[in-house]
């Protein structure tokens, strides 16, 4: 499913139209998106959380050309699947 197949479900699941429901998937991924470049956790009963993992920098090798190459800190989103959707994807 992508971006526009869940405005879809929203509206059709909803009862509303196509303009509320895509600005209310938006308004919930932009909060998503500030509340992990704050570093906040957010965490959804039944489906999973969303954390942010830091990374130090490291010395890395780039493939094509086999030279060593300096690699900067990062911060980058990790989600960690809850335990209902867990089993209910292995139970389909």
């Amino acid at each position: 499913m992508n971006k526009s197949q869940l405005i879809e479900r929203v509206a059709e699941k909803g009862n509303i139209s196509h303009k509320k429901a895509e600005d209310l998937v938006e308004l919930i991924f932009q909060t998503m998106i500030n509340a992990l470049a704050k570093n906040e956790r957010i965490e959804i009963r039944g489906f999973g959380s969303f954390v942010t993992k830091s990374y130090k920098p490291y010395t890395g090798r780039n493939p094509r050309t086999g030279d060593k190459i300096s690699v900067a800190p990062k911060r980058l989103p990790f989600f960690k699947v809850g335990k209902e959707l867990k089993e209910r994807v292995d139970a389909s």
